[in-house]
């Protein structure tokens, strides 16, 4: 099984990407999709289906487990929003089912706590993935543990 765990956003959308084999973690890649601050919304939605799009045909993963969006008062919202539905018209185009996790779920299934710190995260992303050192930049991290959040519900961990 292959998994590919999303943290949306305009900016960055963070991304990792693990396939279970032999009952075994192994990660096979993570990053970002970043779009540049210059260029217009439309555009930089755009290059995050263009992106997101070669990222699932190159991977194939068999599902997707997204951050679910709460309400903040902030002028990137309704941005961020947008960005996150053109991840799941994506998803929903390569026919991938979707798992949705709050913040407080992914806190509370990857380090026992819906109140984490970013450090106990990242510690129990490590751990959980045997890596020696911590994946970069944090919005691959954060992406890491939601697919990890949705592994662990299929009972994976």
């Amino acid at each position: 099984m292959r998994i590919i765990g999303i943290d949306p956003g305009l900016a960055r959308v963070g991304y990792g990407i693990i396939e279970i084999k032999n009952e075994k973690r192994i990660l096979l890649d993570c990053g970002i999709i970043e779009t540049g601050k210059d260029k217009k919304e439309e555009d930089r939605l755009h290059e995050i289906f263009k992106d997101l799009n070669e990222l699932l045909n190159y991977w194939n993963p068999n599902v997707a487990a997204v951050e679910k969006f709460f309400f903040y008062r902030s002028s990137t919202t309704i941005s961020v929003v947008q960005a996150r539905g053109v991840i799941m018209m994506v998803l929903a185009s390569k026919k991938i089912p979707v798992s949705e996790y709050s913040p407080a779920q992914i806190k509370l299934t990857i380090s026992g706590s819906g109140k984490a710190s970013k450090k106990e995260i990242l510690d129990a992303v490590m751990y959980n993935l045997e890596l020696n050192k911590p994946p970069k930049p944090d919005d691959s991290a954060d992406a890491l543990a939601i697919a990890l959040t949705k592994l662990n519900e299929d009972g994976f961990i």
